[in-house]
């Protein structure tokens, strides 16, 4: 086989010719680039449409989705300081465990619209929008505008892209500013320009205040590509890796600088650390420890090996495992195929050659990323795994436009066959890890795939209307599988800490989602099953059961109402069967519901208060502050193991007459994730013995102003 000249096939994209002053915008929109086809720009409008369209389908369903981050939005939108520290509540007692740059989009339009569902999810809506336009603008700029719009597709279409850019946690922009990234990258690699590489650095230091370390990932093998393959000279391209490297350190820098040089006493506790520290957080509990599994405040690691431990087995088939699998890796096989061919094709070209470095930029921050998520012994989720869809995408897009080039030639042909052949394959045999959906599918679309697959291995020798109808077969094949769990998950809510993509039983790694009607907090005034669950002391959506001490690993996953039962099983909080207790301890992964009576006795004489109350754990304490607006401080963090406040703190507190109510965990003085030895457990205990207690129908309140005699 001759090996392709990408130079001669896939011209890099001239600079469009500057409009004439008195042309109208909206015709320039319409029309495109000189020498794009009329159906492009249309074609690619249509799609972006099409995605933001589906993406804010049914988005309310979600409620507050993760109440954690929702109420920290709630507070940003209320406090400019709770706003620029990521304070989960607006009188600034502790932060969420993460950068606040993820929180800043949602607070703002919490600002302008006021709460509700829609403000919080509809920014994230955004991002998937803006990161599939990236994505196209990346791809087609040296592969041409139909590998781009087979990108965008394969992304909107993944399971786990459709769950996150409709949720509220960080992972949302954190994929948006990666897929920024290696696309300035290849942007610096065109023609050796200083400036792309800059606004690189620029993204991943954005990036770094959405998830810390995370956005480091990908750092190695983009730095490495530009060391070698910039047009440039060797000096210069060390000088302009230093000018990146700056750029990053200042636009992610600034905040960190600004919160560790903030004297500790008029700011708020960094949530998550042990010792007030963001540099802590950064480099221990978010950060080495996330690797190791040494993370000192949370739940412990995975442990790894064959074992496999709290959060799932780790080693090299983890993406491909039953609960990472359908979450991401229905076109993976066909990515890293893609990825070697693309490589093979491009051998022979010079250093320089472009297309060559967009197989290799794509194709190692998937495999960087992708073998750190395999060996993390630590906190692991399933929907991590997003920051892998636009690699991902990228790789099809362009690997399935090179080869289609070539498909005169056997092996091109053959290769594009056989990862038909294997994509649907693999989608049988991840729909058959929920036999029970759709079970036509899983015989339809190995049958369809063998079919385009042997098309496409003749579409060099057979007739345009064969060739065409080969590639459509392949094509819907290919994606079927993704795109019905896609249309799953934009048709269901997901509420809580742990949320995963597709239908019932999809990625069974300790549970969290809800399904229809379950549980969740709703927004008020939401007319729906899951707000009349509320009401009736339903749940918020079961935490994971049948693990490790109650932790994930081997629970079902979390769905339908709770019955109110406030069950407690293996040591976590409303772990049982019967979901959450009615203004009980909601437990580490999912807020507690709060009835009208409850929210009703928290907003008598609020404004008097600098906090309304005060719960363990900041899932317990963000459910009452989303119930009430008014706010609700969090003891000991996300699993009630910070240190914050101290007892004496805490005492300090009430005898300043700052906290109105403290909200019962209702399991005998144990603060979440703090154990009976903690900072929790002594509050609690204190307060048990010290105020008179307050019950309203199930829920359990000591009102700190009235002690007992």
């Amino acid at each position: 086989m001759t090996t392709l000249h990408p130079t001669d096939r896939f011209p890099a994209a001239p600079p469009a010719a500057a409009p004439a002053a008195e042309e109208p915008f909206l015709r320039r929109v319409r029309r495109g680039r000189p020498e794009d086809p009329r159906w492009v720009r249309p074609a690619f409008l249509t799609l972006l449409l099409a995605i933001a369209l589906a993406y804010l389908w049914n988005l309310s369903a979600s409620g507050y989705a993760n109440s954690f981050y929702s109420a920290a939005v709630q507070a940003g939108s209320q406090s400019w300081k709770a706003f620029f520290f990521g304070s989960l509540d607006a009188a600034n007692a502790i932060t969420v465990d993460k950068p606040p740059a993820t929180l800043w989009p949602m607070a703002l339009s919490v600002r302008i619209f006021g709460l509700s569902s829609w403000a919080i999810l509809a920014p994230q809506v955004l991002m998937g929008v803006a990161t599939a336009g990236v994505l196209y603008a990346a791809v087609r700029r040296r592969f041409g505008a139909a590998a781009g719009l087979i990108s965008m597709a394969v992304f909107a279409l993944t399971p786990v892209a459709a769950l996150m850019f409709r949720f509220n946690n960080p992972d949302a922009l954190l994929a948006l500013l990666m897929t920024v990234t290696v696309y300035c990258v290849l942007r610096a690699l065109e023609h050796g320009r200083t400036k792309w590489l800059v606004w690189a650095g620029v993204a991943v230091g954005l990036a770094f205040l959405s998830k810390t370390l995370q956005a480091f990932l990908i750092l190695p093998p983009l730095a490495v590509l530009y060391a070698v393959c910039a047009p440039t000279t060797v000096r210069k391209r060390f000088g302009q890796l230093g000018l990146s490297a700056l750029a990053m350190v200042v636009a992610g820098g600034w905040w960190v600088a600004i919160v560790e040089l903030w004297p500790a006493s008029s700011r708020p506790y960094i949530g998550g650390s042990q010792n007030n520290s963001f540099l802590e957080l950064t480099f221990g509990y978010n950060g080495l420890g996330r690797i190791s599994g040494d993370e000192t405040g949370s739940v412990g690691g995975g442990g790894g090996g064959q074992s496999g431990g709290q959060w799932g087995e780790t080693g090299i088939g983890r993406m491909f495992n039953s609960e990472i699998g359908s979450q991401i890796s229905w076109l993976l096989p066909a990515a890293l195929i893609l990825l070697i061919a693309g490589i093979w094709l491009t051998r022979r070209a010079k250093r320089t050659d472009i297309a060559r470095a967009a197989f290799l930029a794509w194709g190692g921050s998937l495999l960087m990323t992708a073998v750190v998520f395999s060996f993390m012994a630590g906190i692991f989720h399933q929907y991590y795994t997003v920051a892998l869809a636009p690699y991902i995408a990228a790789l099809v897009g362009t690997g399935v436009t090179v080869l289609w080039e070539e498909r005169a030639k056997w092996a091109a042909s053959g290769v594009l066959g056989a990862t038909v052949a294997v994509t649907a394959l693999w989608s049988y045999v991840l729909l058959g890890r929920t036999p029970d959906y759709l079970p036509w599918l899983r015989w339809a679309v190995p049958i369809g795939g063998l079919v385009g697959a042997a098309g496409l291995l003749l579409a060099g020798r057979a007739g345009r209307r064969l060739a065409l109808a080969a590639v459509g077969i392949g094509f819907v094949a290919s994606l079927a599988g993704p795109t019905a769990y896609t249309l799953s998950t934009l048709n269901t809510g997901h509420q809580g800490s742990i949320v995963t993509a597709g239908p019932s039983g999809a990625g069974m790694m300790g549970g969290g989602r809800g399904g229809p009607g379950g549980g969740g907090m709703q927004p008020p005034g939401r007319n729906s099953q899951n707000s009349q669950a509320n009401q009736q002391g339903g749940g918020m959506g079961r935490p994971p059961t049948g693990g490790q001490g109650g932790f994930p690993g081997g629970g079902q996953q979390g769905q339908g109402q709770g019955q109110g039962q406030g069950n407690q099983q293996n040591g976590m909080p409303g772990g049982g069967p019967g979901g959450m207790a009615e203004g009980g301890m909601g437990g580490l992964l999912n807020g507690s519901s709060v009835s009208s009576r409850a929210k009703k006795l928290l907003e008598k004489n609020a404004d008097a208060y600098t906090w309304a109350a005060a719960a363990i754990g900041s899932q317990n304490a963000a459910s009452y502050q989303l119930a009430t607006g008014d706010p609700v401080m969090a003891i000991g963090g996300f699993n009630g193991s910070d240190p914050s406040p101290t007892l004496a703190q805490f005492k300090q507190y009430v005898e300043d007459g700052r906290i109105h109510y403290f909200i019962s965990s209702g399991t005998g003085g144990m603060g979440g994730m703090g154990g009976d030895t903690g900072t929790s457990s002594e509050i609690s205990s204190w307060v048990e013995a010290t105020f008179e207690k307050v019950t309203v129908g199930s829920s359990t309140f000591y009102d700190l102003t009235q002690p007992t005699s």
